[in-house]
């Protein structure tokens, strides 16, 4: 047990440190560390995925611009700096990237508003950013780990003593299905929509345990990204309505029932009618929201921590900022865990009032 606790600690100070040279990087001089530019450079989406210190990974730029165009995001090694901020062209001049937006080109230039941005026109983009290849890994991860249950479930049999990996992954399994979809979902019904659960959960999971790794394969912020949870949020709300019965409509269309007679109905409807239908959609916004705003708060407050160190420019805030980016740090696993846990009891919950049946 004692090994166990040092191996954890080791592992958290050495995330920290990675995360300590990051936040050095991103200053190029005495003075001139902006911590806000910093801290929003690495919660946002990137055509790069970083390393450590100034090393990048390249990442695919997919552009439909007269046909289709392809080529690394390193091609983009020609540095412009200009009022409005830095930007870096190709080297053939046509494309140019600003703020993680691409662009055509002008003569090699880019053009700008009396407010700062950018005129030139935008090809589509298609590109596989950081927070697309870090799902595109985690996807890769959760084939490996529940292919390789599946096959010692097979070849072992469903009865048999779980082993090594299989060993991690039932109680987990069990957990979701006893803990959140019983409880939530007739236990008739629950079956159909465990294969939707298991993968919210496992897939929200993995990804919040990526993002809390500063470096490659981690660094990126996906389920911190309003996009990612919207289109979670939305799966949740097809799932709900296309699953919805008789007495789930009936609620929403009619929810003052047939006792009342019409005409005290007619008043109350007005009212009651767009707070219901819009009540389909405020329970998926605020799944959206609070996975979004939960996990991006962890990230920021971390690296703001750590970015104390920096803007002060003295390592006596270190007794400061170390202990507070490693109790953080601790702390964001269990959020890990959490935000997975509460979006999918959420989804749960309300695929259980749609196909709830009718209580006389």
């Amino acid at each position: 047990m004692r090994n166990i606790k040092s191996t954890i600690v080791l592992v958290l100070v050495a995330i920290f440190s990675f995360t300590s040279l990051q936040v050095k990087a991103g200053g190029h001089g005495k003075g001139d560390f902006n911590a806000s530019e910093f801290i929003l450079h690495h919660v946002m989406d990137a055509h790069e995925w970083h390393l450590v210190g100034d090393n990048h990974v390249g990442l695919p730029i997919i552009l439909l611009d007269q046909g289709l165009v392809s080529f690394s995001s390193s091609a983009f090694n020609v540095p412009v700096s200009v009022e409005q901020g830095d930007y870096a062209v190709t080297q053939d001049g046509k494309y140019a990237i600003f703020h993680e937006t691409i662009y055509k080109t002008s003569n090699g230039e880019l053009n700008f508003d009396s407010s700062g941005h950018p005129t030139n026109e935008m090809p589509l983009d298609f590109s596989i950013t950081r927070n697309v290849a870090s799902m595109l890994l985690s996807a890769v991860l959760l084939l490996l780990i529940f292919g390789s249950s599946a096959r010692a479930y097979k070849k072992r049999g469903v009865e048999s003593a779980p082993k090594k990996l299989q060993s991690w992954m039932e109680p987990l399994v069990l957990f979701v299905r006893d803990e959140i979809a019983k409880p939530n979902i007739n236990e008739h019904k629950y079956q159909r929509y465990m294969p939707y659960l298991l993968t919210a959960f496992f897939f929200i999971w993995i990804n919040n345990l990526l993002g809390l790794i500063p470096f490659f394969p981690g660094g990126s912020n996906l389920t911190g990204n309003i996009a990612f949870t919207m289109v979670m949020a939305v799966l949740t709300l097809i799932i709900t309505n296309f699953s919805g019965n008789k007495n789930y409509w009936g609620h929403i269309f009619n929810p003052l029932g047939s006792s009342m007679p019409w005409a005290a109905k007619v008043p109350l409807y007005i009212i009651l009618l767009p707070i219901e239908v819009a009540g389909i959609f405020i329970k998926s916004v605020a799944l959206m929201i609070r996975l979004f705003a939960n996990i991006t708060a962890g990230h920021i407050v971390i690296l703001a921590f750590t970015s104390i160190i920096f803007i002060k420019q003295s390592a006596g805030w270190s007794g400061l900022s170390v202990p507070m980016s490693l109790f953080i740090s601790v702390l964001e696993l269990l959020v890990a865990f959490l935000q997975a846990f509460i979006f999918t009891m959420l989804s749960a919950l309300f695929i259980g009032s749609a196909v709830d049946e009718a209580h006389h």
